[in-house]
């Protein structure tokens, strides 16, 4: 018996981070955007972003960003954002609704943080923020996107996050907010860890299952 069905769904977010990305207007003012193809490796994140929006825009003419990570009860900031651009005339290709704002930070109840090596600010409240620079932006197979290859220069991280005396991000400290096909959740209890994880079991202070501790052995 066949346990699956052919489908031609309207969008592929199957499960990825939400980021807000803030960039710098042409007249020195700056914009936040929400925005959920984004992918890490290494010290580089992959950006996937409209065209015609006002994020690609910006970093054609201004490389600098802040990539910052909002924790899932702050899904409502991040749709505050979701009908709002910061291009006027709006474009075409934006869904029907979209309206011009120049006032981005404001409008999603965020506050602006200065940042160290970028112009952008930091999104005060997210718990993570990482400033990067735009190194090769490109056009996607469709036209209508843009793929943003970006280089993260410094990550800041909340207290809360971080192993103690360590450089490393505790798993069960934070979860990002996934959109998952238009739908914002968070993350479930852990199932077990990569072999490769660096992070110390101890500070965690969480026991494992016998199938996940065969798995980090």
């Amino acid at each position: 018996m066949n346990s699956h069905t052919a489908i031609e769904p309207s969008v592929l977010y199957f499960g990825t981070p939400v980021v807000l990305l803030s960039t710098e207007n042409e007249d020195g003012t700056f914009n936040l955007a929400p925005m959920s193809s984004a992918w890490a490796l290494g010290r580089t994140v992959v950006l996937g972003l409209g065209r015609e929006g006002q994020t690609a825009r910006n970093l054609q003419a201004r490389p600098d960003l802040v990539i910052n990570l909002p924790a899932p009860d702050q899904w409502r900031a991040v749709e505050r954002l979701a009908p709002l651009t910061g291009r006027t005339p709006v474009p075409p290709s934006k869904a029907a609704g979209c309206r011009f704002e120049p006032a981005k930070f404001a409008a999603a109840g965020l506050r602006e943080e200065p940042s160290h090596l970028v112009r952008p600010p930091r999104a005060a409240e997210c718990p993570l923020q990482l400033e990067a620079r735009a190194e090769r932006i490109r056009p996607d197979l469709s036209g209508d996107c843009v793929i943003v290859e970006t280089t993260v220069l410094k990550v800041h991280a909340a207290h809360g996050l971080v192993v103690p005396g360590t450089q490393h991000i505790d798993p069960a400290a934070w979860s990002p907010l996934i959109y998952n096909f238009r739908h914002y959740f968070g993350l479930g209890p852990e199932l077990g860890s990569s072999y490769r994880t660096e992070t110390p079991r101890a500070a965690t202070g969480r026991e494992l299952s016998g199938h996940a501790r065969r798995l980090v052995q």
